[in-house]
């Protein structure tokens, strides 16, 4: 049985893939090719350091994930990249709890960069911290 943690992280990239024709990775390397409507790689990021509650014993979570966004289409790569990144937060706004798996789930703004690829167009990529408010009975778990 999968730990919280994980069934978490797997309902977001579940979430991100509602976005349509943008392929989600987790945790893969960055591909040669980026498709022409951009890429998202999922990084699992880090748990932080639990509040814990007792009686009953819990760890409160705030867990930040990385999104990795990724375009590279050559003229209108700038407003390709902000249609995908609002196109990601309103999938995030459409369901903040992953369906009742999460407490709430919340993503911070973007510094995106441009990216030289020699011999390519140049890709335009930013990470999107994500936040997963969560508590669980155990820190392994």
């Amino acid at each position: 049985m999968p730990t919280p943690r994980e069934t978490i992280l797997t309902a977001l990239a579940d979430l991100l893939r509602t976005v349509p024709h943008v392929p989600v990775l987790r945790g893969e390397v960055l591909p040669e090719r980026i498709p022409p409507s951009g890429l998202m790689i999922l990084r699992d990021g880090n748990p932080g350091e639990p509040s814990v509650t007792l009686s009953p014993l819990t760890y409160h979570y705030q867990h930040r994930a990385e999104l990795e966004v990724i375009v590279q289409t050559g003229e209108d790569r700038d407003a390709r990249f902000d249609r995908l990144i609002g196109r990601i937060g309103a999938a995030i706004t459409a369901d903040r709890t992953l369906r009742g798996r999460c407490d709430w789930v919340e993503a911070e703004a973007p510094e995106p960069v441009d990216l030289p690829v020699e011999g390519a167009a140049s890709l335009k990529a930013a990470v999107v911290p994500i936040v997963l408010h969560y508590a669980t009975s155990d820190a392994l778990a």
